[in-house]
């Protein structure tokens, strides 16, 4: 089939600043993908390439001349090219999507109970740094309205303000009743991570992602196996590309868990293989947004609903489509601590 693309930069703009250990974001860029068919006129595809600054691999000053040498190479040859694009998986997530929504005619990319509005996919409520007393509230909110499962970015505010932070919630409600997961964002440095990993277990925590930064396997490794809370790989994953490094790097560090950003991953295709990597060597996964707007998240939650079935357990991280004042308007909203697709009534 003959292909048209047109490529849209667009900002978003954070409702309040998002702060990790990296530092803090106001605005996100994006890249709108449109495709299109002169052999079906009226019927689009629309994908979103929302690299990370200083995080994806495919992140370079010439981001997008090289994303209109990629378009212009799926046009001139009909298909994507997974070889080429394996290092560019901010690029492959839209170029994939984008045509699953063009071959499909709708948003709806799989026939599953979510993409029905039949089923809700169960996410965690993101609670982002700040101060202490700012997350306290962040964290209140969360429990408000429902949610079960927290995550708290840690390690910008003191550690014994963090510890007592995640102290506070414990006293307040057990593991039974809500499941805290923390992200370090590789925050902590090696020599001292495994003991703050043994203080942070006192308190019955999910995982930990990321404690230390990533490319230190042998030391990743070594936290793994002595850690009394399980971790879970997300930085260390990116650029991680061909299929035999990812069996490798899991042979290597053997986490508990891995966590799945198609945009930093290798796209859909990545993502897949990751989970197949990860179940043959008896390691959970789950999926997460990288901070797109609704379009990539509706993406994000078509595709999870396909990979884990009809009846996902483990919460995902998919609770970001309140980020940004001028997202785009998608069938999507948080209900009962789950992301529903919304379908029209008869």
């Amino acid at each position: 089939m003959k292909y048209e693309i047109k490529i849209t930069p667009r900002i978003f703009h954070f409702k309040q600043p998002a702060g990790t250990s990296r530092g803090v974001y106001t605005t996100r860029q994006s890249w709108m993908i449109e495709l299109t068919s002169p052999e079906m006129p009226g019927r689009k595809g629309i994908g979103e390439c929302a690299p990370l600054p200083d995080l994806s691999c495919d992140y370079k000053p010439d981001y997008e001349e090289t994303l209109h040498k990629m378009c212009d190479k799926f046009v001139s040859e009909g298909s994507i090219d997974y070889k080429e694009m394996r290092d560019y998986p901010s690029m492959l997530f839209g170029l994939e999507t984008a045509l699953k929504h063009f071959e499909c005619g709708s948003i709806d990319f799989y026939d599953t109970p979510f993409s029905r509005g039949e089923a809700g996919i169960p996410i965690n409520g993101l609670v982002w740094m700040g101060t202490f007393e700012e997350m306290m509230q962040r964290i209140d909110e969360k429990i408000r309205l429902g949610f079960r499962c927290i995550k708290l970015k840690i390690g910008a505010i003191d550690f014994d303000r963090e510890l007592d932070m995640v102290k506070h919630i414990r006293e307040r409600f057990s593991h039974n009743e809500l499941e805290i997961r923390l992200d370090a964002n590789g925050g902590f440095k090696f020599d001292e991570a495994l003991y703050k990993l043994e203080l942070l277990s006192q308190y019955s925590i999910h995982s930990i992602e990321q404690p230390i930064k990533q490319h230190q396997w042998g030391n990743m490794a070594q936290l793994c196996r002595e850690s009394p809370l399980p971790i879970a790989l997300d930085e260390e994953l990116i650029g991680v590309n061909e299929p035999d490094m990812k069996e490798y790097m899991l042979n290597v560090i053997k986490p508990a868990y891995i966590i799945l950003k198609p945009s930093l991953h290798g796209g859909m295709a990545g993502v897949r293989e990751w989970i197949e990597a990860a179940n043959d060597k008896g390691i959970k996964t789950w999926i997460t947004s990288a901070l797109e707007s609704n379009v990539g998240l509706n993406s994000i939650a078509q595709l999870t609903a396909h990979e884990y079935g009809p009846d996902i357990k483990m919460p995902q991280g998919l609770g970001t489509g309140m980020l940004f004042t001028d997202n785009i308007d998608m069938p999507l909203e948080i209900r009962d601590n789950k992301l529903w697709r919304k379908v029209a009534k008869n």
